[in-house]
């Protein structure tokens, strides 16, 4: 090859990769988590949406004292730089699971305003490890919350959090707490293939391992009839709300909703306030 081919091949190669360079994507911009203490994770463009705060103040979650104690006490322990357990919330629906973790962070972060909560959707549970990079290292110590987690496709997204939580060679961020709302325990899918059991039971055994990361493990029971009628007076009495048969009707409402618990009670609350024409703060 001749020296006046080479120069042409060079110059090609060069136009060639600044066409490439043009055509690939913007890396994503250094996220800003001054301006809000809520934030929501996309996994697609790897950025950060800043979310308002959050509406229900702490005392409004009733029927679940315990444990809103002993979240409020790990995350406090956070706010100040001391070790602090990955924490599964797992009980009944409606019970507050995610309202309770949200109410938490908004609360201790008027007095911590480091504190953010990032949340992730529970089918890009496999971008945890580049998220938790991403956090690593940052001056903010942020709650990681994934809402109704559950291994629906299988063991790749347990083997994922197990990665994200034990933070390979690095170790997890000191800066960053995991925290999931789930239906279930151990976080198991709701049906597994019978064709192979083998690797059924192998499937199984990965997704109790990543249960096995979190060392908080707060239940949430279905609600009983006292609770739920004391729940629905401590709302109506909060916002001033009057009905002579409150409490039969409470349990008519429940009754059609197929359950009791906090968010049937709110839901009642919030029919019986638009009827009497009146508005809600939440």
């Amino acid at each position: 090859m001749s020296l006046e081919n080479i120069v042409e091949l060079n110059v090609l190669l060069e136009r060639i990769a600044c066409a490439l360079e043009r055509l690939a994507p913007a890396p994503p911009a250094d996220p800003d988590f001054a301006g809000a203490m809520l934030h929501r994770f996309d996994a697609a463009t790897q950025s950060f949406a800043a979310a308002a705060d959050f509406p229900l103040p702490l005392d409004l979650l009733l029927g679940v004292d315990t444990q809103k104690a002993r979240l409020v006490e790990t995350l406090r322990r956070f706010t100040k730089g001391l070790p602090a357990n990955n924490v599964l919330l797992w009980g009944a629906r409606g019970t507050g699971k995610s309202s309770l973790v949200k109410s938490a962070v908004t609360a201790l972060a008027r007095g911590a305003p480091l504190l953010k909560l990032v949340e992730i959707e529970r089918e890009v549970v496999n971008s945890l490890p580049n998220l938790f990079a991403t956090l690593r290292n940052r001056p903010e110590r942020f709650v990681v919350l994934c809402d109704d987690l559950s291994f629906e496709e299988g063991a790749g997204a347990a083997k994922s959090l197990k990665s994200a939580l034990e933070g390979g060679v690095f170790g997890p961020p000191a800066n960053v707490v995991f925290v999931a709302t789930s239906n279930r325990r151990h976080l198991m899918p709701r049906s597994h293939e019978e064709a192979d059991r083998m690797a059924a039971a192998e499937d199984s055994e990965e997704m109790i391992s990543a249960s096995d990361r979190f060392g908080l493990w707060l239940g949430f029971p279905p609600m009983d009839q006292p609770t739920y009628l004391a729940t629905v007076r401590a709302y109506a009495e909060r916002f001033r709300l009057e009905s002579p048969e409150l409490d039969r009707r409470a349990l008519q409402w429940a009754q059609l909703r197929g359950g009791r618990s906090g968010r049937a009670a709110f839901q009642f609350i919030r029919d019986l306030a638009g009827e009497q024409g009146r508005t809600l703060p939440l």
